[in-house]
């Protein structure tokens, strides 16, 4: 019995990440699982500010100090990317799973348009923030 496994010839290793080339299909699949759980940490964010808004003024005033702190405006703009990417993308995934646009060809030209989206809407957004001043904040 030990003789039939030594015996047995080599199979081959999967081709991992090093042998792939990235696609626009991989990358928009990674980065759609990658936004989701930005927008899981991104709510615990918008929990705190629903929190303290609703403790009073001075809880109001550590989240917003904390917002308008490097990495609260680097979370902020990081949650900004993920919810258009991710909206975008997912509709994307609704028109496939009617069975729309599944081909290459059409999955190459709307991935380009989520990546264009994302970039338009979140300058957009934040350039109304900067003009009104943090006005939304």
């Amino acid at each position: 019995m030990s003789d039939s496994k030594a015996q047995k010839p080599e199979r081959p290793l999967s081709p991992h990440l090093q042998v792939y080339r990235p696609q626009m299909t991989s990358m928009t699949s990674i980065l759609h699982r990658a936004t989701g759980a930005a927008l899981s940490i991104g709510l615990a964010l918008f929990s705190w500010w629903l929190v303290a808004a609703s403790i009073g003024p001075e809880a109001y005033g550590v989240f917003g100090r904390f917002v308008s702190s490097k990495i609260g405006l680097l979370m902020l703009l990081g949650f900004t990317i993920a919810t258009y990417y991710h909206l975008a993308n997912g509709i994307r995934h609704l028109f496939w799973d009617a069975g729309k646009g599944v081909n290459i060809k059409s999955a190459y030209a709307t991935g380009a348009f989520i990546l264009f989206f994302t970039l338009l809407a979140t300058v957009g957004t934040w350039y109304c923030v900067i003009v009104y001043g943090g006005a939304f904040l």
